[in-house]
């Protein structure tokens, strides 16, 4: 029955690109159109938040190519990403973009998309569980709670100069979002904070970071918004990180799950 799922689903036809979206990291929340798509694929073009094991869904015989984008590292230009992406689909391969996260969600799949269709080359795009969603999830954080937020702010902590988005209205966001949700902020975290201050948020407002969500290494650390910066510094927390603000943070008492689930399964192994 479970090989049945993958009959009605679309072909994947040689000169396409699929835009798929990876999820958070963990295998298990790769969707099925992106499994279908890696079984397919006669390339894979990869970003560095992707887990190796889900590249291990490639079809036998797949070329896989790195394509990671990391801060203060070296890192290709995404306009010879885009390139490398129309090269392959000119050459009647089935090429497979897989991105961390969701591609639209922070992700610069609007941009690959954009080249593709300025080239002509027809695409699909699969969209992937987003880290902000999915990895808070797993660290026991409800996005949204009916007792606590009726609005949730995604925001990206760096802007494509690397810097603060400076497009950003912090002030407004402060006063007007009941919970914030903020990628790649670890590098400016003291910036965002007094931003966030400054714009009228309480000092004491729950805060989290979690880094390598859904992973078996996933790290949580739960602070305060004017403690964030310093709750940083002294747990060595490294990218790839989410970080929330926000009331919903205090259910992580209640809700951490997947803690409660380690701790379950390894007093089971220490009775067996």
């Amino acid at each position: 029955m479970m090989m049945d799922a993958f009959n009605d689903m679309p072909a994947f036809a040689p000169g396409w690109v699929w835009l798929v979206g990876a999820g958070p990291g963990n295998p298990g929340l790769l969707t099925l159109l992106g499994l279908h798509g890696l079984r397919h694929a006669d390339v894979v073009i990869h970003d560095a938040l992707v887990n190796p094991e889900i590249l291990k869904f490639a079809r036998e015989g797949a070329k896989i190519e790195y394509a990671g984008k990391r801060g203060g590292k070296p890192s290709p230009k995404q306009r010879d990403i885009s390139l490398r992406l129309i090269e392959f689909a000119r050459q009647n391969k089935r090429v497979l973009r897989l991105k961390g996260g969701d591609p639209f969600v922070f992700g610069r799949g609007g941009e690959e998309a954009l080249s593709l269709v300025e080239n002509n080359i027809p695409f699909r795009i699969v969209p992937g569980i987003s880290a902000g969603i999915g990895g808070l999830a797993y660290a026991g954080i409800p996005v949204t709670h009916r007792d606590t937020n009726q609005t949730v702010t995604f925001i990206t902590g760096h802007d494509s100069r690397g810097c603060v988005p400076h497009a950003v209205d912090w002030a407004q966001i402060a006063r007007g979002s009941q919970v914030l949700v903020i990628y790649m902020a670890l590098k400016h975290s003291a910036e965002i904070t007094r931003k966030l201050l400054e714009g009228g948020r309480k000092p004491d407002e729950p805060a989290a970071i979690v880094a390598d969500a859904s992973l078996n290494t996933q790290h949580v650390v739960e602070t305060t918004l004017a403690s964030l910066p310093r709750a940083i510094e002294d747990s060595g927390i490294a990218p790839p990180a989410i970080v929330v603000i926000g009331e919903v943070v205090r259910f992580r008492t209640a809700l951490n799950w997947l803690e409660k689930a380690r701790e379950a399964a390894a007093e089971n192994a220490g009775q067996g």
